[in-house]
């Protein structure tokens, strides 16, 4: 690639999941620019390295965005199957993890592997290292200002996809680059703020640092069954990080341990069974020790299984099924997966992703208005809507438009 190159027919601004799902579907000759050294960071990193690149369940109602149903179009018209077959093409193995979620068996490596193939054989190309100084419209099209190596050089293009998702992982680069080009065309942007993220309390959690326990998160009439984890700050795990996306500061959230099980019935047949028992020791054997001391001690509930009445026991019941907490803040963009908010899905087309007041710029991925739960959904809104922006350019080139 030569920096005398001074046109393409697109261009699109950032080299991660939704970027190159996108190139590899315009048409020939459209370039994706990245400002680091590598592509799909994002990618790398994820599913511990392996990449949880879709879920079996992803629909429009495990996403959340101002406006609901603006996923459904493209969601239903490029769904987890089609990336699966297309995973499937490419020879790679992946494996059910739990819910839903799918994971490459090798490396997450081998996604990025696969969109980089995918954009080879559609005739795009990737410069790296190059960064987006300025991007201003020109005629019916557009003019990057772009850097590289300290060296600025223009590049003219038809039509530009923002695709350079949002503020979470700021440690590989991540930045609110794409919310400013928005802002720069007059597009609205939705407040942002850090999604599936640890939350922190005032009141330490340090005694309990490391305890893991299966949990219900409820907040603001929504809930999560999964895995709570107790941190030197707070509270994560996958229960928690899927329910800070729905967290406001000052809400309270409930917690209640073990909730696949009738924990009344349980601590009243060991009482039958054992009344010397500790109630302590009984509840040890069905949450870990750490955090069964705690409940007796938050609840006041001590002493000989015999010696408590069942309103005794209710007391210690409720305390472990209705554990009331109001966090003080979460972990910020720094532990956050992804970006609440966003670009206003309002001023976009839902089935081409298409900027309505500026023909030919698109946006797409997470720097959209459109966030998913934790398990994979990011992905495949990354995949759907690079799909959806890459057909609707593909077209409209082939038809001269």
């Amino acid at each position: 690639m030569s920096e005398k190159v001074d046109h393409v027919p697109v261009l699109i601004i950032g080299a991660g999941a939704a970027g190159m799902m996108c190139a590899a579907h315009c048409g020939p000759g459209a370039v994706v620019i990245e400002h680091s050294r590598t592509p799909g960071e994002k990618i790398r990193i994820s599913g511990g390295g392996r990449c949880n690149f879709t879920n079996l369940n992803a629909g429009h109602g495990n996403f959340i965005s101002s406006n609901p149903h603006f996923a459904k179009s493209a969601l239903s018209r490029y769904t987890q199957w089609d990336f699966i077959a297309l995973v499937d093409r490419h020879g790679i193995a992946w494996h059910e993890k739990t819910l839903g979620q799918l994971f490459c068996d090798h490396s997450a490596q081998d996604i990025i592997d696969l969109l980089i193939a995918e954009m080879d054989s559609a005739g795009a190309e990737m410069w790296l290292n190059t960064r987006l100084e300025l991007l201003e419209r020109e005629g019916d099209g557009f003019v990057a200002t772009l850097s590289r190596a300290g060296q600025e050089f223009h590049v003219s293009a038809d039509r530009v996809v923002v695709a350079c998702g949002g503020k979470s992982i700021p440690k590989i680069g991540a930045s609110g680059r794409g919310y400013e080009v928005a802002q720069d065309f007059g597009l609205p942007v939705t407040d942002t703020r850090p999604g599936l993220v640890p939350l922190t309390f005032s009141d330490s959690f340090a005694d309990l640092a490391g305890v893991a326990c299966d949990a219900r998160i409820a907040c603001n009439g929504t809930a999560f069954d999964e895995a709570l984890l107790f941190t030197h700050r707070g509270l994560s795990g996958p229960a928690i990080l899927q329910i800070s996306s729905y967290w406001r500061e000052q809400d309270e959230i409930t917690v209640t341990l073990r909730p696949e099980i009738d924990l009344m019935a349980e601590l009243r047949a060991a009482r039958a069974k054992a009344g010397r028992r500790d109630v302590g020791t009984a509840l040890a054997e069905i949450l870990p020790k750490r955090l069964a001391s705690q409940m007796g001690a938050l609840s006041g509930v001590t002493g000989r299984l015999a010696d408590l009445s069942d309103a005794r026991l209710a007391t210690l019941v409720e305390q472990i099924t209705q554990w009331r907490l109001v966090p003080s803040g979460t972990e910020g963009y720094r532990k956050a997966e992804v970006t609440l908010g966003g670009v206003d899905t309002a001023a976009l087309s839902s089935r081409t992703m298409e900027a309505n007041a500026v023909p030919g710029l698109y946006f797409i991925g997470e720097v959209v208005d459109v966030t998913g739960w934790l398990g994979g959904y990011n992905f495949q809104w990354a995949w759907s809507s690079g799909w959806a922006a890459g057909t609707a350019i593909a077209a409209a080139r082939a038809a001269g438009q």
